[in-house]
């Protein structure tokens, strides 16, 4: 009986001789002989080829990294000398017990003659028992606390010396979505001061609620790294000037990666009185009330209105009392800007001068006027 051999299997080894040769062919043919025969002729011409027939034929936008990188390390050179470390002593109490607890923020020096403006919870908002400041060369201060607002988070402490390194303020009413933004703090502790964060202005105009009572708005929102430690250091912008002061006080649980920071526009009149003067004091209005919601949710009624201030005594003589402003009324807006609490209505007050007029819209008796007040009284 006649039997077939079988045929006889290649090995692994034939395959991968031939795999090979076909890899060498295939790679002679593309770096040599279709550039010169087959590009152009038999096929077409990729796009990187001699720069002729580019499958994207778009606008072209050229990125280069080092000029951010080397903004960066501009701004950090011109204002690091200019930012401080603050360590704080508050005492807690809890029953019959107290004790001592540190804390650690940021600070920047706005004159030479040794006045810092920081937030005002690195300062305990008024109740640390010690302050001392810590600066570039080394040197350790102590520090006195001279004015803070906690509905701002903004403080000012002064330490006695002259012909400190002062940062340049910039100006936050012109910054644009987008623009380079540094920071600069102790953002752990001491261990990591003055490291530097940068980032983008990611948003403008921001308003977080802190508590049930206190929301800080006009925000600038950044997505350069701020953690706790960076409280009251500056946010900077490519001219190395300060255009906000940072806080993580005020966080939004909805998103990670965003920080926030006041703008310093908020605090230069501020500082100016405050170095003329040794303290601040805003202009007085001459009115207690109460939100609307809270209103509602404490006496069980619905009013017309879901926002403002219900005014519940008007001081007199003050400037309210003078505009013809009564309790009972809901204050919504003041010169147009939306009034929602009284820790929002104080802050208002900030930018206006005694002497200066405001425009009241108030709801009465369920309708809309309009009032005006002259704030020529300060508190």
């Amino acid at each position: 009986m006649y039997y077939e051999r079988p045929p006889k299997k290649r090995g692994f080894f034939s395959y991968f001789i031939v795999a090979l040769i076909a890899a060498i062919v295939g790679g002679i043919i593309s770096a040599y002989i279709a550039p010169t025969y087959l590009y152009g002729k038999v096929l077409p011409v990729p796009g990187n080829y001699d720069g002729k027939a580019p499958y994207n034929t778009g606008q072209q936008i050229n990125i280069t990294p080092s000029d951010d990188i080397s903004s960066v390390e501009a701004v950090a050179k011109k204002a690091m000398s200019s930012v401080v470390g603050i360590t704080t002593v508050q005492v807690q109490r809890e029953l019959i017990w107290e004790w001592e607890v540190e804390g650690v923020g940021s600070g920047i020096i706005v004159n030479p003659n040794g006045y810092i403006l920081t937030n005002s919870h690195v300062v305990g908002d008024g109740k640390a028992k010690k302050i001392s400041v810590l600066f570039e060369n080394g040197d350790m201060l102590p520090g006195k606390l001279l004015w803070y607002d906690k509905a701002l988070d903004l403080a000012v402490v002064k330490v006695e010396a002259t012909g400190l390194p002062v940062a340049d303020l910039g100006d936050s009413d012109s910054l644009e979505v987008g623009q380079l933004a540094v920071a600069i703090g102790n953002p752990l502790g001491l261990d990591f001061q003055r490291t530097v964060t940068a980032g983008i202005i990611s948003g403008l105009n921001r308003s977080i609620r802190v508590d049930e009572y206190n929301i800080i708005d006009n925000l600038i929102q950044t997505d350069a790294s701020i953690n706790p430690g960076n409280s009251g250091g500056p946010l900077l912008n490519n001219k190395g000037e300060v255009i906000g002061i940072n806080t993580v006080k005020i966080k939004s649980s909805a998103a990670e990666g965003l920080g926030f920071a006041i703008p310093i526009n908020v605090v230069k009149p501020i500082i100016e009185q405050i170095v003329e003067e040794g303290d601040f004091k805003i202009v007085y209005l001459g009115v207690a009330g109460i939100e609307v919601e809270r209103y509602e949710r404490q006496i069980g009624v619905e009013l017309s209105v879901d926002k403002g201030v219900i005014l519940l005594e008007i001081d007199a003589n003050s400037p309210a009392d003078k505009a013809g402003l009564r309790p009972g009324d809901i204050l919504v807006k003041m010169d147009n800007q939306e009034i929602e609490s009284m820790n929002q209505l104080k802050k208002m007050l900030y930018k206006y001068k005694k002497g200066d007029k405001a425009n009241l819209t108030i709801i009465r008796n369920g309708k809309e006027m309009s009032v005006s007040v002259v704030f020529n009284q300060m508190k």
